[in-house]
């Protein structure tokens, strides 16, 4: 369907407005794809179609933000349309990407496959990356949501304010583990095949300020949201009130992409007031202090809504951890500190760029050599734990966000 749209849309540009007709009809394609199978609006449709109750299109929101945009580009005259069905299909269908990302662009996407490069090296590179993601996933995510719903199993307003803080943190930890993991995954088995696909998550969380935050998240789909929505609006606004309302409306459709719920649109609105309420105060030397506390403390914010089941509950969760139930700490708060606070505390550290760091200043120290000898036992060691993992619990199959 996108394909035909792409190439009508190619042969009717001469005449914009015959060339709007299959943009417009390849546009309301997938934007209904979304919500037929994202929202529970479409249920009936399901069981006509007589789909299994768990069925769910993997990569569905990958999949029409990136037609979406190579129609837009068609029709802008950014892209050719391509005239082969096979290779429009590798851009929309390619496996490493359609769960978790990169959104590449047609032409970006295009030029990372006519510079595949296959190697030794380059596979070992492959195996390391998606060892990494593997360990963030089945080590890191699949504990830290064990934490979380420990937490959200208890009535809302009987947790104390300890409790609702541990398992709102596991959430953060959890989802970045989760998504990053899964987008290490493909980026290695992407590599190994020579293709070099960007990083979708570049250290977002302990950022010093929300804007570096915002822009680190799965740095893709928000430049997608820049490039197709924000920036043409930019265009025909340009008194400054008008321009940060389609900002925080740009961000709200972000976080709606993520949910399809109210509470997406309320994490959205969040995050995109503090990101301007930052800019206007980006000359205080206060923020120099405390930007890693209070960017960690707005992701809180947005993280409560972002997980709630309706906006209710978000709110009842939100007074929960000020206290309003009565108690700060309980014997509840204690044992679960108890059980999950290594794993926290290595969370918080995995979750930085400050081992990174460390090897790049290490120079070519013996350090350097050490730690280049002993990677590889560390990917293997890594891959032997989670595999025995996953043994020993019969699967790894927690998607936070299905995307």
């Amino acid at each position: 369907m996108n394909f035909v749209c792409a190439s009508l849309t190619k042969k009717l540009r001469s005449n914009e407005k015959l060339a709007a007709i299959p943009l417009t009809l390849g546009i309301t394609f997938d934007l209904l794809a979304l919500f037929l199978f994202r929202t529970a609006y479409f249920t009936w449709l399901h069981k006509l179609i007589r789909a299994p109750e768990s069925f769910y299109p993997i990569g569905i929101s990958f999949f029409a933000l990136s037609a979406i945009g190579t129609l837009i580009d068609v029709y802008k005259g950014r892209v050719k349309a391509d005239i082969q069905i096979i290779r429009f299909s590798l851009y929309i269908l390619f496996f490493p990407k359609l769960l978790m990302g990169p959104l590449l662009r047609y032409d970006s996407f295009s030029r990372i496959i006519y510079k595949r490069r296959t190697s030794l090296s380059g596979l070992g590179v492959g195996m390391t990356i998606f060892v990494k993601g593997f360990a963030k996933k089945v080590i890191a995510a699949d504990n830290l949501y064990m934490l979380f719903r420990a937490v959200q199993s208890e009535k809302v307003g009987e947790i104390s304010a300890a409790t609702a803080w541990l398992g709102i943190i596991a959430y953060v930890f959890c989802l970045y583990f989760n998504l990053s993991g899964i987008a290490d995954m493909g980026m290695g088995t992407a590599y190994c095949l020579g293709i070099r696909m960007p990083q979708s998550f570049n250290y977002p969380l302990l950022s010093t300020r929300i804007k570096y935050f915002a822009s680190r998240w799965q740095s893709q789909v928000v430049q997608w949201f820049r490039r197709y929505i924000t920036k043409p609006l930019y265009n025909i606004c340009h008194k400054k009130w008008t321009r940060e309302i389609i900002f925080v409306c740009g961000w709200s459709l972000f976080m709606f992409w993520y949910t399809f719920n109210i509470n997406g649109i309320i994490c959205g609105i969040i995050l995109g007031i503090f990101i301007i309420i930052e800019a206007r105060l980006r000359e205080s030397k206060k923020l120099d202090f405390t930007g890693i506390f209070y960017t960690f403390l707005v992701v809180i914010l947005c993280a409560v809504f972002l997980s709630g089941n309706s906006l209710v509950y978000s709110v009842r969760y939100l007074f929960a951890m000020i206290g309003a139930n009565g108690d700060l700490v309980d014997s509840q708060s204690f044992y679960l500190l108890k059980s999950y606070i290594v794993l926290i505390l290595l969370a918080m550290y995995a979750s930085t760029d400050l081992f990174r760091n460390l090897i790049t200043r290490t120079g070519n120290s013996r350090l350097k050599v050490a730690l280049t000898l002993v990677s590889p036992l560390m990917v293997i060691v890594l891959l032997i734990i989670c595999t025995a993992l996953i043994s020993y619990s019969g699967s790894s199959e927690i998607l936070i966000m299905k995307l």
